[in-house]
């Protein structure tokens, strides 16, 4: 991936891809026209099950389209951390159908995982943030790995630093970093190589109503430049935050509507 991409995203040396998400502030560029695309992800009757364990989930289908902002809610252990785990392939189904861009991934050769894992931007609850590494270097890793010449990663990562409001700390430790700061480290290395899916976790759990508020403005900015956004949350505040957002809501390891429908449809997005 070269820097041309990034730039071509929004990550524009000097200009923010957000400019004031961090401070509250209201983006000053008006956001780019999209429309909502055909479905990336679809989940047919799908089961997981652990061991010998009961199904964690059952049954479920869905369908997410390109471009879309999907809240996913339920109480705890509803099993939102194992679907998300079925969508960014760190988890196989114990039956059903996922395809992931057009592709059966239940039954794609393991050597093509890494490829489509790429694709996927990933913020976990637990930042997993590599703690012999500075901010700097857990950003960079995603570029690094996927072979970015090094004198190339410098304007990204320090552009997204600044994004991120941590234009100072880049060469600070995680251990070193508030629970705040590390989740926008988190989510910055999540996001840095634009992946056309972006899934979290949990992802304000660990911050204030503040602070999350602004983590929520930093995904409409990415959602905005045409990421799908998938959040797994029971903050029902947060999630009015976000206008046409679809929600779907797990219960006992069932989508609460039988039918696999998500509240709140899509609608094309576009410069009003």
């Amino acid at each position: 991936m070269r820097l041309a991409r990034l730039r071509g995203a929004g990550f524009t040396a000097g200009r923010p891809l957000c400019h004031g998400c961090m401070s509250g502030a209201e983006g000053s560029a008006r956001a780019p026209v999209f429309t909502i695309m055909s479905a990336i992800v679809q989940f047919e009757n799908v089961g997981l099950r652990y061991g010998l364990d009961s199904e964690t989930l059952s049954d479920v289908s869905f369908s997410l389209h390109g471009g879309g902002f999907y809240f996913l809610t339920g109480a705890s252990g509803a099993g939102k951390t194992s679907l998300l785990k079925l969508l960014y392939l760190a988890q196989r189904p114990s039956r059903g159908v996922i395809r992931l861009f057009g592709e059966d991934v239940v039954t794609l050769p393991r050597k093509r995982l890494p490829g489509f894992r790429r694709r996927i931007g990933v913020v976990f609850q637990d930042f997993r943030l590599v703690p012999h590494l500075s901010v700097y270097d857990n950003i960079a890793l995603p570029l690094r790995v996927a072979g970015m010449e090094e004198a190339e990663v410098d304007a990204p990562v320090s552009e997204m630093l600044n994004w991120v409001g941590l234009g100072d700390r880049g060469q600070a430790r995680p251990a070193t970093l508030s629970g705040g700061e590390q989740q926008r480290v988190a989510i910055a290395r999540a996001v840095i190589a634009r992946p056309e899916i972006l899934v979290a976790d949990e992802p304000t759990g660990n911050v204030d109503a503040d602070m999350a508020s602004r983590l929520m403005t930093l995904f409409e900015a990415l959602n905005r430049l045409g990421t799908t956004v998938v959040v797994a949350t029971h903050d029902l505040p947060l999630m009015g935050q976000v206008t046409g957002a679809q929600m779907m809501r797990l219960d006992k390891g069932r989508l609460a509507d039988p039918t696999g429908a998500l509240r709140y449809p899509p609608r094309s997005r576009g410069s009003a």
